[in-house]
């Protein structure tokens, strides 16, 4: 017999039947019967000190576990605190599910707790869809559509709003999960047939590799030395191919002589990527060549030109299909691109970076030597992540996390909160810089309450200093980019975490070393100084 509670409690214990086991959120008199059923479900409910570090917190947990991520906020201002995390999730394809309550009505009463015009619309603009659930089947369902969405297409940010009589209502229990969707397992014989002749005959062919290439990846190195392809990825793909192989040119997209690196091609194949502005920070990827585009987003795919061949489906369909036609070639094809020219090419766009931020590769590449193997990492909009994301190679997929497409500051430190949860005890680091860290430093509490052993790096350059270059480069007189800081390591303590401000590379490596095995989180505080 199907037990009946507030449906508040009842959506808790849906939740956990569909597998999800922590929700991050922050409750309050509107929500409340959201939280009635957590504990009996079995869930673990972390409480962040803000709804925008409870959503950036969901969002970090599911790009670290690959499950959704879930929040529950309140009404109105809650929902509008975690608007910013919601866009994010949006734009970097990441399953983030928002819950909310609002209000019963709104058309025919004013002045009510947390009222909003149109709450549901507001949402709508930065996310996936946003719907409200007037009754407990409506709940069930829009849960089991996101779910389902979520791995069927393109992952992106969805919020389902329940009234607040409807979460106190008394409801029986959500229906058994449906049956998992069946997507195609193979491509069919004609479009493999294409894509093995066009990599035939192509003698410089490259891929590049999104981050929606992560899946069903492991053999990418096998696929590009049977194709005898060079290798790109977007910043979300670093690591699909190890960044230091000689086939790969690493992350060099937003490099604008990478264009000639294209022109040469006779053939791309671009997988999981949107070949964004934020990829490329020009209008084209620079090729004169067919494109075989692979996505599971039909709005990407309509981008395509007439002599292109695109393939909607999931990365790994693709992957397993190609790698398999693949294995029945007599032989690998020939690596025709000149591997010295791609050396010093590499070398080149290294120069570049450490021309245009001098002394940050040193740190970069001092700080990489100290993390230890499988380190996630979750950065945020600061100098020190961009020059990072461009020279600090990956050996292995989706563990570089960075707000990219939004593009919001206050990301990594709770974003790397949530991944830690995720991670269960496996390391993980946060990059932030000095403005960024003002956003959400009050989740730095979160972390020491979770005694998670987070290396925060905190890159203090006394200024929004991104911002001061590019006013400097337009002939606009610096003004508005110097705000007045903490002491960071104080404040830090203050929250009870741990905190450091060493002098050199060394110190930092050891720093840094030490903050893996603490028993809370770490604040390393550096300046340009110490390159």
């Amino acid at each position: 017999m199907a037990i009946s509670r507030p449906l508040g409690a009842q959506i808790s214990h849906m939740l956990k039947d569909r597998g999800v086991d922590v929700i991050f959120g922050i409750p309050g008199v509107h929500n409340q019967e959201m939280y009635r059923g957590i504990e009996e479900a079995g869930i673990t409910h972390v409480l962040a000190r803000h709804e925008q570090g409870a959503g950036f917190m969901a969002d970090g947990y599911a790009r670290a576990s690959g499950k959704p991520g879930v929040a529950y906020v309140i009404t109105g201002p809650g929902l509008c605190n975690t608007m910013t995390p919601m866009g994010q999730a949006y734009s970097d394809s990441v399953p983030l599910l928002v819950i909310s309550s609002c209000l019963d009505e709104t058309a025919g009463k004013r002045g009510q707790l947390h009222q909003m015009k149109d709450q549901r619309g507001a949402a709508a603009t930065v996310c996936d869809w946003s719907e409200e659930a007037g009754t407990a089947a409506a709940a069930y369902t829009l849960i089991d559509r996101a779910l389902v969405e979520f791995e069927t297409q393109r992952p992106r940010s969805k919020h389902i709003q329940v009234p607040i009589s409807v979460l106190e209502a008394t409801a029986v229990a959500a229906p058994a999960a449906p049956a998992a969707p069946v997507s195609p397992l193979h491509l069919d014989h004609h479009t493999m047939n294409r894509i093995e002749q066009a990599l035939q005959q192509a003698q410089y062919p490259v891929f590049v590799l999104g981050g929606g290439a992560r899946r069903g990846s492991a053999d990418m190195f096998g696929i590009l030395r049977r194709a005898g392809a060079l290798a790109v990825t977007t910043y979300a793909g670093r690591g699909i191919i190890d960044g230091s192989d000689e086939r790969c040119l690493g992350a060099i997209l937003a490099r604008p002589h990478s264009a000639k690196i294209m022109e040469e091609a006779d053939l791309v194949v671009a997988i999981g990527t949107e070949l964004a502005e934020v990829d490329l920070w020009r209008d084209h990827l620079g090729h004169n060549c067919p494109m075989i585009r692979v996505d599971i987003d039909p709005a990407v795919l309509a981008t395509v030109g007439p002599d292109d061949l695109a393939i909607h489906c999931q990365s790994q369909t693709f992957h397993t299909d190609l790698s398999s036609r693949l294995k029945d070639w007599d032989q690998d094809k020939p690596f025709l691109w000149d591997r010295d020219r791609v050396a010093r090419q590499a070398a080149a766009f290294r120069a570049e970076i450490n021309a245009e931020r001098p002394g940050i590769v040193r740190v970069c590449d001092a700080l990489r030597s100290a993390v230890p193997a499988g380190t996630m990492i979750y950065s945020d909009m600061t100098q020190l992540a961009y020059t990072a994301k461009e020279v600090w190679a990956m050996d292995r997929p989706g563990h570089w996390h960075h707000p990219t497409g939004f593009g919001t500051l206050g990301y990594a430190t709770p974003a790397a909160i949530g991944g830690a949860v995720a991670r269960n005890g496996k390391p993980t680091m946060a990059i932030i810089g000095d403005y960024g860290f003002h956003y959400t430093m009050a989740e730095l509490g979160v972390a020491v309450e979770l005694g998670l052993p987070i290396p925060i790096i905190l890159w203090d350059n006394t200024k929004l200093g991104e911002i001061e270059d590019s006013m400097v480069r337009a002939q606009i007189a610096p003004n508005a980019v110097i705000a007045h800081n903490p002491d960071f390591c104080k404040s830090a303590e203050a929250f009870g975490a741990y905190s450091v401000a060493p002098k050199t590379l060394d110190d930092m490596q050891t720093a840094v070393r030490a903050a893996f095995d603490a028993d809370g989180p770490t604040l390393i505080y550096l300046t340009p100084a110490i390159a």
